[in-house]
């Protein structure tokens, strides 16, 4: 008599059990996959064939599948928290073997900058130069930056604005053209705040004065310095001349060139001057409503400090800093495999490549098949609690089976020991 199938009907039984527990063990488990035991029937062979009545000797497990199906997708209040929704997974090295890839989006930024996981396993992606362009290529784990964003001066001004076409002139019969501190010299006024190559703030005010019909001149001063003539006399920076239907103006042609002078701000220091700013009047207008100012803005910004860093869809790591400014930081990389379930699991919510899983494709979130990334959110493990719970009745009956066909068995055998 052989006990063969109803032992390897325990061992296998066994084995469903053991990955049944794995299961239950890792079903609040961020990025966890759930494993399917799946078996096998086992029969001899002759030398001359088995024929149409041979009997199985067992079963075996002949793989332990897991189901890389896309998980729920959990909102948390970690910016560095990344859920991949669709396909794909998250490269990490240590920085010495090589990467190994996971579902598991819970990092974190280490001392060093480098962000990482809970097993210290560094993200990889796309490093940016110095002005923010992401530098496609070979991934490599990902550093966010400490140092702070040098100030830029301000070169270009822009301004949109609709001037009242049913004021009076202004322009004094004598005298200076015009005086600051008079406002029956001009119409409207407004400020803007540009910045030297020190990234200190200049405050500039635009005087706008009618001097004739559908005729506009536009008269400056940085901290209360006059940009063009001199304090007794000033000059305008630029006149601007509408069409009869006050649209788009005929004069100037284009941007107009002014430089600012050095002065001194509201806090006592020295600004530096700011040379060959182009102001570009070309969105006004002049019709018959209120004057009023739609659009002012300057291309100039101070120093700043890192205080933010927020993760697009795209894996664009984004940093923000304390004057306003953003620029990427760098790029998440992902990668998929043609045969997800030829990954090797290492552990740590890690599974390494395999000739069977192939080479890795690696890309951008969102390009091709590959899913996009959700920052602040994680994905939960696919595991179905309840399905396990039943399969684990199942297999606990089919233990019992197996056993029972070992004892009947041995009580057989023992049948036939004792016959005389």
């Amino acid at each position: 008599m052989s006990f063969q199938q109803g032992l390897s009907g325990l061992n296998a039984t066994s084995q469903h059990l053991q990955i049944i527990g794995n299961n239950i063990a890792n079903a609040n488990t961020y990025g966890s996959k759930v494993a399917r035991a799946e078996f096998s029937d086992v029969y001899a062979t002759a030398l001359n064939g088995s024929g149409t009545q041979s009997i199985g000797i067992g079963t075996t497990l002949s793989q332990v599948a897991q189901q890389f199906s896309q998980g729920n997708i959990s909102t948390t209040e970690n910016p560095m928290d990344l859920a991949i929704n669709g396909a794909g997974f998250f490269q990490v090295t240590d920085g010495n073997s090589p990467p190994v890839f996971t579902r598991n989006g819970q990092f974190k930024v280490d001392r060093e900058g480098f962000i990482v996981n809970n097993g210290g396993m560094r993200l990889m992606g796309y490093r940016a130069d110095d002005q923010g362009t992401v530098q496609p290529g070979q991934a490599v784990p990902l550093r966010l930056p400490t140092a702070g964003v040098r100030p830029s001066p301000t070169s270009e001004i822009a301004v949109e604005m609709n001037l009242d076409a049913r004021q009076a002139a202004t322009l004094p019969a004598a005298g200076p053209k015009i005086d600051f501190a008079d406002a029956e010299t001009y119409n409207n006024a407004t400020s803007l705040t540009l910045y030297d190559a020190k990234g200190q703030e200049v405050a500039l005010t635009y005087y706008f004065q009618k001097s004739a019909t559908d005729t506009w001149n536009v008269y400056a001063t940085a901290n209360g310095v006059t940009i063009a003539g001199t304090a007794a006399a000033p000059e305008p920076v630029t006149t601007i001349e509408f069409p009869a239907d006050g649209s788009v103006p005929t004069a100037p042609a284009g941007p107009v060139s002014f430089d600012v002078p050095a002065s001194t701000n509201l806090q006592g220091a020295e600004t530096l001057a700011i040379t060959g700013v182009m102001l570009d009047v070309g969105g006004a207008t002049q019709f018959g409503s209120p004057f009023g100012v739609t659009d002012l803005r300057q291309d100039g910004f101070s120093a700043g400090l890192l205080t933010s860093i927020t993760i697009e869809a795209d894996g664009v790591i984004n940093a923000r800093y304390s004057n306003g400014r953003s620029r990427p930081a760098g790029q998440v990389e992902i990668a998929n495999f043609r045969n997800p379930q030829g990954l090797q699991p290492v552990g740590d919510n890690a599974w390494a490549r395999t000739l069977a899983s192939g080479d890795p494709v690696a890309g951008v979130p969102g390009e091709g098949a590959l899913g996009s990334l959700q920052a602040g959110a994680l994905e939960e493990s696919n595991i179905d609690l309840t399905s396990e719970l039943v399969s684990m009745i199942t297999a606990q009956r089919t233990y019992q089976a197996n056993a029972q066909t070992i004892k009947t068995q041995d009580q057989v055998l023992q049948t036939l020991l004792n016959l005389r």
